[in-house]
C-alpha cells in the first residue's frame, strides 16, 4: 500500500491541509489537497494545494513568490487532514497581503480585522 493509500480522501478527491508557521506555530492558511498535490508536496518540499474555485493544481507562491518551504508533514488520526509545518517566504501566507488568512477575530458580537496588510494584494498579484 501506498502512503497516500492512508489518506482518507473525501468523494472529491480532496483532503484538508493546514499550513502552520514552523517557527511561531501561528495558523497560517488552510487549503485542499489532491493526490497530485500531496505527492508533488512530498516530492519537492514546497506546498502545492488544488484550488476548488479554479480547479487545478497550484503551487503556493506562483504568482505572489510567497513560496511555503514544508518542513514537516503529519497526517491526523483519523487519516483525513494533513498538517504541514512550513517556512512562509515573504511572511505572507494570505491573498489579502496578510501574515495569515485567520486575521480577524471575534470581539463584541463581531468579527474585528486585527492583523494589518503588510503588503497591498494588487502589488503581488497582477491578474
Amino acid at each position: 500500500m501506498s502512503w497516500l493509500d492512508e489518506v482518507k480522501w473525501d468523494d472529491k478527491g480532496l483532503v484538508t491541509a493546514i499550513a502552520q508557521d514552523a517557527a511561531s506555530g501561528r495558523v497560517l492558511m488552510v487549503a485542499w489537497m489532491n493526490r497530485e498535490s500531496l505527492q508533488l508536496t512530498a516530492d519537492t518540499g514546497i506546498a502545492h494545494y488544488w484550488s476548488r474555485s479554479r480547479q487545478k493544481l497550484w503551487k503556493k507562491g506562483e504568482e505572489s513568490g510567497h513560496v511555503q518551504t514544508v518542513k514537516e508533514l503529519r497526517l491526523d488520526c483519523d487519516g483525513d487532514v494533513i498538517v504541514m509545518q512550513i517556512e512562509q517566504m515573504g511572511g505572507i501566507a494570505c491573498h489579502t497581503g496578510r501574515e495569515s488568512c485567520f486575521y480577524r477575530r471575534f470581539e463584541n458580537g463581531g468579527w474585528m480585522t486585527v492583523d494589518a496588510v503588510l503588503k497591498d494584494p494588487h502589488s503581488i498579484y497582477h491578474g
